[in-house]
């Protein structure tokens, strides 16, 4: 029998949850700057491995690495494909700023160390790393339970990935606004105007549903699964959701507390059926042909 999803609500874990993501931020940055980029921004998030979260292979200066952050072990590990190594403990009270220092001199170690924007991205917290000595909160059960959550959500995520044949995503961490997300991709033109900023035009370039799991923030104050449709089309919320689901008043966002999931009596299944349901919600009122994009490995004939 699979072991019960673990409670995690935001208060219990925020100054952790705020510490580790950037953390995860200035991971990313690294290897944002040392891979060739991709569409829709897919060269820049992390990777859900065994052992936590993984830029996956990087390049530098004739070198092949990765950077791990194994959170069942609490440690950041750097990794060359010759067999070197380095890295530290992560631990209460490790800020921000000791953070950084460490993960650059571990790079510099093995000759890989790259410049990166050393502030943080679309989130409220400005400090630049070097300085940032307020966040340096690490409670390594909270992070397990959340890593518990992030593993089980990778895998259902991975599953319902398999039921199109439409152009799709990874399923990757998006380290900006720390999300795991998976993305279904039309060939038609998206959401971005030529007036948007960079980062909009290359994310929105074509038409997406786009499925995630967050695990809270000042916006949405609990940990959940979310799906929205950009651009968002005519009738999209009229779509139904299962029980426990909802639009969000704000707008076109299909919502299910991670809560509903985990106590449900199938909680992979509550999840499958939430994806679904907002998939055909975006895909009808958008006009994607469901029957032609079903895979074969869809339980739903109608796609």
């Amino acid at each position: 029998m699979a072991a019960a999803l673990p409670a995690i609500p935001l208060p219990d874990w925020r100054p952790t949850k705020d510490t580790v993501h950037l953390w995860a931020q200035i991971v990313g940055k690294v290897r944002l700057k040392t891979v060739p980029p991709r569409n829709h921004w897919w060269h820049v998030p992390l990777y859900v491995t065994v052992d936590g979260l993984s830029t996956g292979r990087m390049h530098r200066d004739g070198t092949t690495f990765r950077i791990d952050l194994d959170l069942p072990h609490d440690r950041l590990r750097v990794r060359t494909l010759d067999g070197r190594e380095d890295g530290f403990a992560l631990v209460d009270g490790l800020s921000v700023a000791d953070f950084d220092a460490r993960l650059h001199a571990a790079l510099s170690s093995l000759g890989v160390d790259t410049e990166i924007v050393e502030t943080p991205f679309g989130v409220p917290m400005t400090t630049p790393f070097p300085e940032d000595t307020e966040h340096a909160s690490y409670d390594a059960e909270a992070v397990r339970r959340y890593w518990a959550a992030l593993d089980f959500s990778h895998q259902v995520f991975e599953e319902f990935a398999g039921w199109s044949t439409i152009k799709t995503s990874p399923v990757h961490l998006y380290w900006h606004s720390f999300d795991l997300a998976v993305t279904r991709v039309s060939g038609r033109p998206g959401a971005a105007t030529p007036e948007a900023d960079p980062v909009t035009r290359q994310a929105y370039s074509h038409e997406v549903i786009s499925f995630g799991f967050w695990a809270g923030d000042d916006n949405i104050s609990e940990p959940a699964y979310y799906s929205y449709t950009a651009p968002e089309p005519a009738g999209l919320t009229e779509g139904a959701l299962p029980e426990g689901a909802a639009w969000a008043p704000q707008g076109g966002m299909a919502l299910m507390p991670y809560e509903t999931v985990r106590t449900a009596a199938d909680p992979r299944g509550a999840l499958l059926e939430f994806m679904q349901a907002a998939y055909v919600a975006g895909a009808d009122a958008a006009g994607w042909d469901r029957a032609a994009l079903a895979s074969p490995h869809c339980p739903h004939p109608e796609g």
